[in-house]
């Protein structure tokens, strides 16, 4: 078990690495057995400027699950609004090591569509 964790933090770090040579603001994911988080970070502050996660009571209002891909997509929603609403179009996605697909790619595909560049 302490392997596959180190070998997602290993893939997370050189992504992490990757978008701090961009010097652009993140968009970071984290995906558990239950819910799923999204924050968008300024890496040069060291700072969260916004986040969305199933765990909010509005989001938890129209979901059954947190677990599931439509209530990845409505966080992926919530956070490109948020990020649009204090000036912020342009993302480097930061998956922390997680497959890109399920739950992780409903986030950033609705996070895409509501106006997020990445």
């Amino acid at each position: 078990m302490q392997n596959l964790i180190q070998s997602r933090l290993r893939r997370a770090r050189k992504t992490r690495a990757k978008i701090a040579e961009l010097k652009i603001v993140r968009l970071a994911v984290h995906r558990s057995n239950c819910h799923i988080y999204a924050q968008v970070i300024d890496n040069a502050n060291g700072r969260v400027l916004t986040s969305a996660s199933t765990l909010e009571p509005e989001v938890r209002k129209e979901l059954s699950s947190g677990s599931s891909i439509g209530a990845a997509a409505v966080v992926g929603k919530r956070i490109a609004e948020k990020a649009k609403i204090i000036g912020i179009s342009r993302v480097g996605f930061d998956r922390s090591g997680f497959k890109y697909h399920g739950r992780v790619r409903a986030l950033a595909d609705a996070a895409r569509e509501h106006g997020l560049i990445f």
